[in-house]
């Protein structure tokens, strides 16, 4: 047993997930029926855990071989395609089935990093990044292998308009060519830039462009996500004010990591048998902002003075609309217009900052308390 039931930054089991029944079952109909899906939505909305409740469901977990890519740290396709065999081989070598032992019989460039261990006798995937020479090579094995398998793959790959920043300007032409080959491989393309993914998978001059199923992920309803955390709490002696959770879900806009983060909190702070009221909310927030601060420090040290200004204000604001008006430099003492539009630039491409309809707020909720408190 889970020791507290509000799980975050990873998938446990259903039991720990709340509801996205409708959700989970759009994303398996789609995959069923052969149909790969670009699911968007905002970073922390819930997408990686959906995509693993849906791989931990019977009707895929049993007749795919499923595989979850997390590319947002790669800069380059040798780096995407190092973390796309690795976890390939990190899956499968458990399963230790006919297919399995092929691995490195078809994906021949990365035989360098096969190894047995010394002691057991066990195989192992030993390979750097280096040792990747030539990734285009390399990716036509990794498809070559998934083909062959002899049950279908699933393979979701989050983040996945990073591959648009890549260096290599072909990466796009060159995975959208190999993808379109695929004839027992499916994908899951999810990504949180909105505006890159509709980009990329909307226009026409893009190689992505009607490849996939388009599916935009909205936060989980107040009332199901309310009755979720009340029964979380019994099942566990504990008690929490209805009004409680619904006043977190309202400050973090239903965004599933921050509300789950609070309430992870706020059930640590509760004994057996307590009821948690609005008094713990305060020391909750308090508490889960200072296991950050030392983050927001250094981010803040490598902010330039423009772009701490500008952070600053919207922080304060909240939603901050027309930033470059005089109205909102003269609020904040902020410098000219051109200044404050070309400091929030490198701010919205490292998502500190996002930008939504017609309003900026800084993306990280806690970030953005942590800013209005100090400053």
């Amino acid at each position: 047993m889970v020791l507290n039931p509000f799980i975050v930054g990873k998938y446990v089991s259903d039991k720990y997930f709340c509801d996205r029944d409708k959700e989970t079952e759009f994303l398996i109909k789609q995959i069923t029926n052969g149909r790969n899906t670009a699911l968007i939505s905002p970073r922390r909305m819930g997408k990686t855990g959906l995509i693993l409740h849906s791989m931990n469901q019977p009707l895929l977990k049993e007749k795919y071989y499923t595989f979850f890519i997390d590319i947002y740290a790669t800069t380059s396709l040798s780096e995407f395609v190092y973390l796309f065999g690795k976890t390939i081989y990190e899956v499968l070598k458990p399963k230790r089935t006919a297919w399995t032992e092929r691995f490195f019989q078809i994906i021949r460039s990365l035989r360098v990093g096969f190894k047995l261990d010394s002691m057991t006798g066990e195989p192992s995937f030993d390979i750097s990044l280096g040792d990747i020479h030539t990734p285009q090579a390399t990716l036509d094995e990794i498809f070559e292998y998934l083909e062959c398998a002899d049950k279908p793959c699933l393979v979701a790959i989050d983040e996945f308009q990073q591959i648009s920043s890549y260096g290599e300007k072909t990466v796009e032409a060159l995975l959208r060519t190999k993808i379109q080959q695929c004839k027992q491989t499916l994908f899951i393309f999810s990504g949180s830039k909105r505006h890159l993914m509709n980009n990329m998978f909307n226009s026409s001059a893009k190689p992505f462009y009607q490849s996939a199923i388009s599916m935009e992920l909205q936060p989980i309803p107040i009332d199901i996500y309310t009755d979720f955390a009340i029964r979380k709490f019994e099942e566990r002696g504990k008690h929490v004010e209805k009004s409680v959770v619904e006043s977190i879900y309202h400050q973090f806009e239903g965004c599933t990591w921050f509300v789950q983060m609070i309430m992870n909190e706020l059930f640590s702070l509760t004994d057996q048998d307590e009821l948690c009221d609005s008094s713990k909310l305060p020391v909750a927030l308090q508490d889960v902002i200072l296991t950050q601060e030392g983050s927001y420090k250094d981010l803040l040290s490598r902010l330039a003075p423009k772009q701490k200004l500008i952070l600053q204000a919207i922080a304060k604001e909240g939603k901050a609309k027309e930033i470059t008006s005089s109205a909102f430099i003269k609020k904040y003492n902020l410098p000219s217009a051109s200044s404050v539009q070309s400091a929030v630039k490198p701010l919205i491409k490292s998502d500190i900052v996002t930008q939504e309809n017609d309003y900026y707020r800084v993306y990280d909720y806690f970030f953005s308390e942590w800013l209005r408190s100090i400053y």
